[in-house]
């Protein structure tokens, strides 16, 4: 990567993207061969939103590379409040040799990376999440030997989930429809972004209310919770608003035979959607979940392999 940080599928480009795909793959079928990759580096954790597979993924990744991480929770950092984004930063840059960070506001990751000398990845914030995009696309060039000219299906709220398929989809050649809720469509920024980067590729990004003509021909259907964290207060009524788009055997009959679903994690069956079709055959979300790991170690491998 060209790139100094990882914040968003933006930063880039689409033989980039692929390069990044071809590591992972190769780091999936053979650990041993980068088991020293990273040996001695140190990757600092930054944790003001909690999870299972962001936290798995890269604390036994940078391990698998020979380097280590250490865990920064909110209590010990609360970026903004106890201590200036800079100032940490700043101390980090002279301890470690990268930082991951999931957090809330995008403009957190940003003004750390401006900040600091080491290189920064966006492990989460409300805007973007491009790892997890990375591990996705990864996951459906591996089901379906392809990716340009596939369709991707995205059924819910126009996230920060949502921002990342559409931008990672313009790059890569892949048409990704947000099927949503009118009022809950993408950033308004994030879809002309994604719109204009599709030009130099051909696809199709676009947004569509209608649920069933929405997944017509989708090659994949991808699903995620209708609440993000922090929208806890609004999951009541979101529930009555989204029931139309829930992801079940009807829906996904209106997809191409053989699409795929797909789920970033963590579900919440029976509302985004059913047992029936997250427990399928045609569900790949624990392939999914495990790429995140592989595809979080080539980013990390790309990025500090250089770092002193």
């Amino acid at each position: 990567m060209k790139a100094h940080d990882f914040l968003t599928i933006r930063d880039i480009t689409k033989e980039e993207m692929h390069e990044t795909f071809a590591i992972a793959r190769d780091m999936k079928a053979d650990r041993s061969k980068y088991a020293e990759a990273l040996k001695g580096k140190s990757l600092a954790l930054i944790f003001e939103k909690p999870s299972l597979r962001t936290r798995t993924s890269f604390d036994i990744g940078i391990q698998q590379l020979g380097g280590f991480s250490l865990y920064l929770s909110p209590n010990e950092i609360s970026l903004g409040k106890r201590e200036s984004v800079y100032d940490v930063a700043k101390n980090l840059e002279r301890m470690v040799q990268g930082v991951m960070i999931r957090t809330f506001a995008h403009q957190i990751v940003i003004d750390f990376a401006k900040h600091a000398s080491i290189p920064v990845i966006n492990g989460l914030t409300d805007y973007s999440h491009p790892c997890q995009a990375m591990a996705d696309f990864l996951t459906i060039l591996e089901k379906k030997k392809k990716l340009e000219g596939l369709k991707v299906a995205y059924v819910g709220d126009g996230n920060n989930v949502a921002h990342s398929l559409m931008f990672a989809g313009a790059r890569l050649g892949v048409h990704v429809s947000v099927v949503c809720p009118p009022d809950f469509e993408p950033n308004a920024v994030a879809m002309q972004q994604a719109v204009e980067d599709a030009k130099a590729t051909g696809a199709v990004i676009e947004i569509v209310h209608d649920p069933v003509a929405g997944v017509k021909n989708a090659d994949v259907i991808y699903t995620d919770t209708w609440a993000s964290m922090g929208q806890e207060s609004e999951a009541e009524a979101r529930k009555k608003i989204f029931h139309p788009y829930q992801v079940n055997a009807a829906l996904m009959s209106h997809a191409k035979s053989d699409a795929l679903f797909m789920h970033c994690l963590p579900a919440h069956r029976g509302d985004e959607v059913t047992d029936e079709v997250i427990d399928s055959k045609q569900s790949v979300v624990f392939d999914e979940a495990e790429n995140r790991l592989h595809v979080q170690k080539a980013i990390m491998y790309q990025l500090m392999k250089n770092v002193k």
